[in-house]
């Protein structure tokens, strides 16, 4: 599925993304970082839906909407808005469509092949999709049937998906940028968490498990993210009032993230179901070891052998392997030690030039064929 993009010819690309800068999820995340690497070859566009005759701006919103937009740039895009002229507001001169999430861009999806044909199609399975949605919903098989190339984010993601799709379709790491490690205190274990309060997410592992837990054990375990279910919320605030050493901090900037996963010891995972986490490149690349639960989407991106897995809601493992990590931490040959050995060999998959690399022949891929 390799090849060489030296003379590929210029595309003009557009990326359907359900979410955009205002949800500040994993799929805005991908649809970004997709745009700049494509954008040196490329012209690429990011869009909520398709077709459409406004573009998205930088900061992934229209601009009539962005509250960073000046005058004269509200004016430009509404004039090109009401006259549906301009090459960049105008879906016409999409060539190709890398649309993110099954069931969520369905209706971009369907427009595409109606408009075009599915020959310039890639339907990208983001996570709730490629877990849930296709196995009941019809706008979701659907679009998995239209495609011409299906792309999944980690290695066990084609297992989930009908045997006679699995042929159209290929596996891109997500990546993100290496970081130093940062000083990390002796005196206790530091564990983060990253993810929106929310059931796939399952959140409420981690807190049974921060219960678990007492002072003198020595693990302090911080919280990241919004909370977008109410009662997980209130869940949240309970479990920091009844134990000191569990913090929930809501949502944070993404840099602010970044710097407490690399001056934690360890980054908790408890998902139930996964595409690909982000955050957990980001701990990989950062030399911070990962406690996940042993779901596809995280073997895929950790590897079958990972020594740092507990079964998904089982909050008592959980915590057993915090005790432990924190019981080694100063160890050479402990557990910390041996998950950032692991870590450090998986590293290379998340690298930048590598999902550069990938996309650039999906878009080949996808402009060779008639």
């Amino acid at each position: 599925m390799g090849g060489d993009m030296t003379g590929q010819q210029r595309k003009h690309i557009v990326i359907v993304s359900p979410a955009l800068a205002d949800a500040n999820n994993g799929n805005w995340q991908t649809a970004k970082r997709w745009q700049r690497m494509l954008s040196g070859s490329h012209s690429a566009r990011i869009t909520r839906e398709w077709p459409g005759h406004l573009a998205d701006n930088e900061n992934g919103l229209p601009a009539a909407e962005n509250p960073t937009a000046g005058a004269a740039q509200i004016a430009t895009v509404n004039a090109a808005r009401n006259a549906n002229v301009g090459a960049a507001f105008n879906a016409t001169n999409d060539q190709v469509m890398l649309a993110l999430h099954a069931r969520r861009s369905a209706p971009s999806i369907a427009a595409w092949a109606a408009a075009r044909g599915s020959h310039s199609l890639a339907v990208v399975l983001t996570g709730t999709d490629l877990y849930r949605d296709i196995a009941t919903d019809a706008a979701a098989q659907h679009s998995l049937a239209l495609a011409s190339h299906l792309v999944v984010l980690q290695a066990m993601g084609t297992h989930s998906l009908p045997a006679d799709l699995r042929t159209k379709t290929r596996v891109v790491f997500q990546s993100t940028s290496a970081r130093q490690t940062l000083a990390k205190t002796p005196q206790h274990l530091r564990a983060v968490m990253v993810g929106h309060l929310r059931d796939e997410k399952d959140p409420l592992t981690l807190m049974a498990a921060a219960q678990a837990l007492t002072a003198h054990d020595g693990i302090h375990i911080d919280h990241i993210g919004a909370p977008l279910d109410a009662a997980l919320g209130q869940a949240a605030q309970a479990t920091a009032q009844s134990c000191p050493h569990y913090r929930w901090l809501g949502a944070q900037p993404h840099e602010a993230t970044r710097r407490r996963i690399q001056r934690a010891h360890v980054l908790v995972h408890t998902s139930r179901l996964e595409g690909g986490a982000h955050v957990i490149m980001e701990a990989v690349c950062s030399g911070t070891p990962v406690l996940a639960s042993r779901i596809d989407g995280n073997v895929g991106m950790l590897g079958a052998d990972y020594a740092g897995y507990f079964e998904p809601g089982n909050a008592a493992q959980l915590a057993q392997l915090l005790r432990q990590a924190r019981a080694t931490q100063h160890q050479a040959d402990g557990l910390l030690a041996r998950l950032a050995a692991q870590c450090a060999l998986r590293a290379p998959l998340f690298a930048p030039e590598a999902e550069q690399r990938a996309l650039l022949n999906l878009v080949a891929a996808l402009s060779r064929q008639p």
